[in-house]
């Protein structure tokens, strides 16, 4: 058995990750028309494998991911765009994400529909979707 501790610099079994937590905005997407007329409250969770290792070395962001470049690219996407389905938004996201961000092996979104206009009182409907290179 090797006990020999990892260096920093060795390769790791698991992924180094970037999370984005509750990015929100809101936005016009929903199958009815009048949905789309009013409105909603999103909420998107973010997760993005990445090597950090380079950039924790160096302490330069160009070695990683700017995850304020990514915050306003879901910003975008959510506002200026309409989704009948939170299932088309998520693979947007993800679609665009993976385009936009070489470094991005793996990421997994999760897009919330705060308060949706279903019986009962319900915090979110969510869609998650997980997508690798």
């Amino acid at each position: 058995m090797n006990t020999k501790p990892r260096s920093h610099e060795e390769p790791s079994e698991i992924p180094d990750r970037i999370i984005l937590k509750g990015i929100q905005f809101y936005g016009y997407h929903g199958v009815p028309d009048a949905e789309q007329e009013t409105g909603h409250r999103y909420e998107v969770d973010l997760v993005l494998e990445v090597d950090i290792a380079a950039a924790a070395a160096a302490d330069d962001v160009a070695l990683t991911v700017d995850y304020g470049a990514v915050a306003r690219e879901i910003l975008e996407l959510g506002t200026q765009r309409r989704f009948r389905l939170i299932e088309t938004l998520a693979v947007t996201i993800l679609g665009r994400l993976l385009e936009s961000q070489p470094r991005v092996e793996a990421a997994t979104v999760c897009v919330k529909k705060r308060l949706p206009p279903i019986p009962g009182v319900v915090e979110y409907a969510a869609v998650e979707v997980t997508r690798r290179r």
